[in-house]
């Protein structure tokens, strides 16, 4: 009896490892649920916020690094009115750009948290990994609030840490 639930759960592991992996929240048919229907008017009032985010960190020395996952909150801290990002551009250590989340706008609701994730195998951003974003709202609207928190364990110790994003020109 032993025998038969091993062979199972050995087929399971085989068979779950040819399904393709997600990584870091880019499939597109989660944004198309969230894209505008329609144009954006003029009197939005725009911005871009930069948000640091670590895909690794350097452990002991730089000789030594560590991974970690990140998970990014785009959040809309008005109870009244939604807010808009335009873009959610991700950047690596040197500046390059990895991607762009989305191509349109996408709305966050009212008090609404909207994440991205990156997951701990993707270490494309490397250590100085950055985010862009560009957002629209009504002038009586607060701004969108972006921070993200990193996360990774390794036998008993885990670490973590967060950054908050940061209006730029």
């Amino acid at each position: 009896m032993k025998f038969k639930f091993l062979i199972i759960g050995l087929f399971a592991i085989l068979v779950g490892c040819d399904q393709p992996k997600e990584m870091s929240s880019t499939n597109p048919v989660n944004w198309q649920k969230r894209m505008v229907k329609r144009a954006l008017g003029d009197s939005l009032e725009k911005g871009k916020t930069y948000l640091s985010v670590y895909s690794q960190i350097y452990s002991l020395n730089e000789g030594r690094i560590q991974n970690l996952t990140a998970t990014v909150s785009m959040r809309n801290t008005d109870n009244k009115d939604s807010v808009f990002v335009n873009k959610a551009e991700y950047f690596d250590t040197k500046g390059k750009l990895i991607r762009n989340y989305f191509d349109k706008p996408i709305f966050i609701a009212p008090m609404e948290t909207v994440e991205i994730v990156i997951d701990f195998m993707d270490v494309k951003g490397g250590t100085g990994a950055n985010f862009l974003f560009e957002w629209s709202k009504e002038t009586v609207t607060n701004e969108p609030l972006f921070e993200a928190v990193m996360i990774s364990t390794s036998g008993q110790q885990g670490l973590s840490f967060s950054t908050k994003g940061v209006k730029v020109r």
